[in-house]
């Protein structure tokens, strides 16, 4: 299953760049605010050396990656929340995505107008943060006062939702975004059915120019690092021409530079690491596959991502280290030499295992 992102930002901050270099899809970029009148949807395919490694074992086998699902969503201006610019239609556009990543413009370009006339990272992130926040205030005021007359009653229920908005709504009056208001695992599932904005993880990516990180991407890592939030720096357009080039052409360009690979691998590494996300490999079949499962997830529940009858039917998983097989070069010495692992249904599935799961 993809993981769904989608990018925020100020018009003009290089959303629809950053969406071109990751899925390679072609949207409009234009000097002017809200070239982006609609969402636009891409899936890109996740970059991933150790997938590569094991189908270097498996040649004669049809590779498949892990892929992203990535939102590119109308620019975002102040007053949003209120229906200024495409206010209404952003944030109904990032309701169902899983983690935003905020796109903040960190390069200089008389051509490409900034909507507030010049660059100023703390304020251009701070119009968004605002934003996102007024609208979740609007709509947990939403929720308390339709469960305000359950709550008189004495509703059990609807008095401890009651009692956790009114504390959620405080804190965001105060600017505290929910994901910073330590919830329970309990109190986030309550808020689930409202999907709001400030409950979403980010990932702050550092649009640059060609020439590479400077005095703004620096401020974007600074406020980031505040927030208890990963960031990213890329230089937007580059990436995205390169994005365009044969594989070939594009590593040869890469070893010119003395770049060990893409800016825009690394974003996905880090949002997979936004989202507690772990991947296992398989390899029996006609397939080498990558799949992403939830970070803590057991042997049975992970081999229900491939097939749902798995956890029904579990009886063990196989599991291999890729080094090993490496090492070995084949399943079966590597059984031979009793390098497999058989366990059981209470193994808790873990990053870059090979798995070869055995059901009834």
């Amino acid at each position: 299953m993809s993981r769904t992102f989608g990018l925020v930002g100020l018009p003009n901050a290089g959303k629809s760049t950053i969406f071109n270099a990751l899925t390679a899809a072609g949207a409009r970029v234009e000097p002017y605010p809200f070239s982006t009148l609609q969402a636009q949807k891409g899936v890109a395919p996740v970059p991933d050396p150790r997938l590569d490694r094991l189908h270097a074992l498996f040649p004669e086998k049809k590779k498949v990656p892990t892929t992203i699902e990535v939102v590119d969503i109308a620019g975002l201006v102040e007053g949003a929340s209120r229906g200024e610019g495409l206010g209404n239609q952003f944030l109904a556009d990032i309701r169902a995505v899983e983690a935003i990543l905020h796109v903040v413009r960190c390069f200089e370009d008389q051509d490409v107008a900034h909507p507030m006339g010049e660059i100023d990272v703390r304020r251009d992130i701070e119009i968004v943060e605002t934003e996102l926040l007024l609208k979740d205030l609007e709509t947990l005021e939403g929720r308390k006062e339709r469960l305000a007359k359950l709550a008189r009653l004495g509703e059990k229920e609807a008095k401890e939702e009651f009692s956790l908005l009114e504390r959620l709504v405080e804190g965001i009056k105060r600017g505290i975004p929910l994901r910073s208001q330590n919830l329970s695992p309990e109190e986030k599932e309550k808020l689930k059915g409202l999907s709001p904005l400030t409950l979403k993880p980010v990932l702050f990516v550092a649009n640059v120019g060609d020439e590479g990180e400077n005095k703004y991407s620096e401020e974007v890592a600074k406020i980031a690092q505040e927030r208890g939030a990963g960031c990213v720096v890329i230089r937007g357009r580059l990436e995205m021409e390169l994005s365009e080039l044969p594989e070939e052409e594009r590593r040869e360009f890469l070893r010119e530079y003395g770049l060990e690979g893409l800016a825009i691998e690394r974003l996905v590494r880090e949002a997979y690491r936004l989202l507690s996300v772990i991947t296992f490999y398989t390899f029996v079949g006609p397939e080498v596959r990558a799949w992403t499962i939830p970070a803590g997830t057991k042997a049975p529940d992970a081999g229900a991502v491939i097939h749902t009858d798995f956890r029904d039917r579990f009886v063990l998983a196989e599991i291999m280290r890729l080094e090993d097989l490496e090492a070995f070069r084949s399943e079966k010495a590597l059984r031979e030499a009793g390098k497999i692992v058989r366990a059981g249904r209470d193994y808790v599935v873990q990053d870059g295992d090979v798995i070869h799961f055995i059901v009834a």
